[in-house]
This record gives C-alpha cells, sequence and structure tokens, in this order.
C-alpha cells in the first residue's frame, strides 16, 4: 500500500492545477488520469475548438479586408486538413506543458483508472487495478461527458459528439447540430465560415442557454445573416438515415435532410464506477453536492470541476481546485462564488456575459436598472471592427451596485474580467467610473455605458 496526503482523481483543470497547488504546500500529492492530461478542455474542448475557431476567424478577416483597404489577389482557400494538424500540434504542445508543470511540482502521476474503496481508521482507500493507495484527503475532478439523450433512432445513424468533430480530418458536405449551447454554437460558426451549410435546431426560445438573451439574439440574427438556418422551440422527435425529424412549437412536422448531425445537447458529470457509495457521498442526481468550500458529505473528500455540476467551465473548475486545497491547508476563509463566474462563446464576434442577467433578475422579482450602448461608442472598436454590431450591457440594482454585465463585439472575451472584478468586488457605479481606461481601447465601452 502506499501513503500520500491528497489523492487527485481527474487530470483536467480543477485536478492538475490543484495538484501543483497542493504540492506547493507541502503535501504529498498521487494525481490518477487513466487518459490524458488536461482533460476535456485541453484534448477535446476549450483548446482544440479555439485553435478551429481562430482559423475561420482568420479566414472571415481576410474576406472583410477590403472594407479595411486591404485587397487579398485571387481566391481564398482553406484546407482542413491543415487547419486540424495544427490544432493537433497545438494540443500535444500544451497537454506536454501539463505534464512538465505536475512532474516540476513533484506530482506523483499515475496513469490508470482510480476509484474509492472505503477507509481504514483515519485514512481514505483509493485502487487501482494493482495498487491501493492510502490518503489523509481525496479531491474528485473526473469531469464530464456528452449526454446522448434518448432520441429515436440516434443508435443506427453515424452521429458526431464535439470529440469526432474535432477527430475529422475532412468537412461534412452538411451538417445539423442538435442543441443551440455553447458547444453548438462554436462549431456553428466554424462549419459556416469553411463553407458548409449549417442548421441549428434548438428547443429553447433563443440560443445560448442562461447567457443573456439580447446579445444572444444579435448574434443569432448575425450569424442567419451569414447562412445558418435556425429553428427555435423545436424539438427533434426522431433521427434517420432520411434525415433529423422536428416538430415546432405550433406542432408542424418536418424531416430535415442532412449528411451529418452533430449532437451538443450538454454535458453530465462523470461518476460512475467512481466508487462514491463506498464513503456515502452524497449525489444531487449525476453531480456530487459540495459546500462552498467544496467539501463533500465527506469532510476529507473534495470536489472540483464539472463533477459538482454548477458550472461546467475550465476556468470555474481551476477556481474550485483552488479553493478546495486552501481549505485543506488551513489557509485564508475562502468560499466559492458563483454569481461572477464569467461565459465566453468565442464566436466571430465574441459573446460573454457575467453576473445576473435580466431573465434571472425578473425570474427573482428583483429590481434591476439597464445601462446599455453600442460597442461603436469605443473609437478603437469602430477602428478594428467596422460595422460589426456590439452591444454592451450592465445591470445596476436599487443601490446603483453593478449586477452584471454582457457584451457583444471582439474581444468580449477579455473585457468581460473588468466587469468580472466589479461584479466580485460589489463595485457601485460611482466606484468603477473613478477607474481610468487607456485611450483608445475598446475596454472604455465599460466606462462609457456607465454615463448613459
Amino acid at each position: 500500500m502506499k501513503n500520500f496526503d491528497i489523492a487527485i482523481i481527474g487530470g483536467g483543470p480543477a485536478g492538475y492545477n490543484a495538484a501543483a497547488n497542493a504540492s506547493a504546500n507541502g503535501l504529498q500529492v498521487v494525481l490518477f488520469e487513466h487518459t490524458a492530461l488536461g482533460g476535456v478542455c485541453l484534448n477535446e474542448g476549450c483548446i482544440p475548438t479555439k485553435t478551429l475557431l481562430h482559423s475561420a476567424n482568420l479566414l472571415d478577416e481576410m474576406r472583410e479586408s477590403a472594407a479595411y483597404g486591404i485587397h487579398v489577389e485571387g481566391a481564398i482557400s482553406a484546407n482542413y486538413a491543415e487547419i486540424v494538424a495544427r490544432k493537433d500540434k497545438i494540443v500535444k504542445t500544451l497537454t506536454g506543458g501539463v505534464s512538465y508543470k505536475l512532474k516540476g511540482a513533484g506530482v506523483t502521476v499515475v496513469s490508470k483508472t482510480a476509484r474509492l474503496t472505503g477507509e481504514e481508521g483515519d485514512r481514505i482507500l483509493v485502487a487501482t487495478d494493482d495498487e491501493t493507495y492510502a490518503v489523509s484527503y481525496v479531491l474528485l475532478a473526473t469531469g464530464s461527458e456528452t449526454a446522448i439523450p434518448p432520441i429515436p433512432g440516434l443508435s443506427e445513424v453515424g452521429y458526431w459528439t464535439s470529440r469526432e468533430a474535432l477527430n475529422a480530418t475532412t468537412l461534412p458536405k452538411d451538417i445539423t447540430i442538435i442543441g443551440g449551447g455553447v458547444i453548438g454554437m462554436e462549431f456553428a460558426g466554424i462549419y459556416t465560415s469553411l463553407g458548409v451549410p449549417v442548421r441549428v435546431i434548438e428547443m429553447a426560445p433563443e440560443i445560448l442557454g442562461a447567457m443573456d438573451s439580447e446579445t444572444s439574439g444579435m448574434l443569432r440574427k448575425e450569424y442567419a445573416r451569414r447562412g445558418i438556418q435556425f429553428y427555435l422551440e423545436t424539438k427533434v422527435t426522431a433521427v434517420s438515415a432520411e434525415g433529423v425529424s422536428i416538430e415546432t412549437k405550433d406542432g408542424k412536422t418536418e424531416v430535415l435532410p442532412t449528411s451529418q448531425i452533430l449532437l451538443s445537447v450538454g454535458r453530465r458529470p462523470v461518476t460512475d464506477g467512481l466508487g462514491l457509495e463506498t464513503l456515502s457521498i452524497q449525489m444531487n442526481r449525476a453531480a456530487v453536492v459540495v459546500n462552498e468550500y467544496m467539501q463533500t458529505s465527506h469532510p476529507r473528500v473534495y470536489a472540483a470541476g464539472d463533477i459538482t455540476g454548477f458550472s461546467m467551465l475550465a476556468h470555474t473548475a481551476i477556481r474550485e481546485g483552488e479553493v478546495a486545497i486552501n481549505h485543506i491547508v488551513g489557509g485564508s476563509d475562502d468560499r466559492m462564488r458563483y454569481d461572477s463566474v464569467p461565459a465566453v462563446v468565442y464566436m466571430h464576434p465574441e459573446i460573454a456575459g457575467v453576473g445576473a442577467t435580466e431573465e434571472k433578475l425578473r425570474a427573482e422579482g428583483r429590481y434591476y436598472r439597464v445601462l446599455k450602448l453600442p460597442m461603436a461608442y469605443a473609437g478603437r472598436y469602430v477602428v478594428e471592427n467596422e460595422q460589426a454590431p456590439g452591444l454592451c450591457k450592465v445591470l445596476v440594482d436599487e443601490n446603483d451596485t453593478i449586477l452584471g454585465c454582457h457584451i457583444l463585439g471582439n474581444p468580449a472575451s477579455e473585457l468581460i474580467l473588468l466587469a468580472g472584478i466589479a461584479v466580485t468586488d460589489r463595485s457601485s457605479i460611482e466606484d468603477f467610473r473613478r477607474h481610468i481606461f487607456p485611450h483608445p481601447t475598446a475596454g472604455e465601452i465599460l466606462h462609457e455605458v456607465l454615463f448613459s
């Protein structure tokens, strides 16, 4: 039997960052990862999709270059096999970096599946097929997997999830994406930029789920202009070799012929076979229940990342892991907050949000006031984005405390951090107005909007 201070099960963003942090705080750490270090984010999520999106966005910018006085001679083409090869190279480089980080931190990495098997005295037992480890603490960070809904006929067609889409080296003739959430929309952006006809089917009234519906609607209209067909408030009733059968809100039915289906209806925590029952870990359906310090119902077992079911985002996972390790090592009273987690969709233009949405505040019956301006109020935005649509919206309460911010327009992914700091710190309009923004920057919109 091998002894460690903490076992971390899962080598994604939550797990590998927590492992390095725990080691830096003097703990002897063993990390179990049975596939590839970096988890879904690095291997089949955040990084590979953003690499493909960057190539697609560059192609869009080249097509739009005449508006900036740059004329490209001859036809512009994209070699998808080369784009995918670059994606694979970047993933390999970054996974190697994770391995190097853990080695430098002195973390023992075990490339095997691990499971909880119970307790002996004050030690928790974690086992692989051929070895048992005794530890004082456990951090569960096994991530999530694609949710597969019970659509009739699905098992009989060659549908893709994000994994198969990322592994493909050729483009489909056309594609129907079931699900208009973040993953589905980012793939929709990739394919339409590369010339693939795209349909998006979404059961909700608007794409992008819990994000601000006004900016989401503006993004949808921009991509509809580019050729994507959207079917909102539409249910997929079956799939077959003939296509995707749908039913609209008013009961109309139709079969949409398609050469490829991409399934993107969400993700579910990975907990099967983890041995949670051996320690009576409390569950909420497929997710592990945790408190504000990321403790499960067992005081020496923690969980971070998608397994908690709160916010299936890599940056949330990293922060949850930090909170867990800080609590284990007895640091300051560091609690997890979910009211200021930024969300980003890396399309062209980008869309991002942090804090409360209008929809959430209305549902809670809370007072709020909207401050908003077109992104064109920032001169740098006009310089770099010509006539591209854009909006910056800030929500404040009766005391002018900033509750949320939602941005459509490049670079929303970078700007949203500033708004997130304001939400986290519960800044007022007056507080934030006093910050000096460099000019000209797109970020000035966050200053200008507070005077609107």
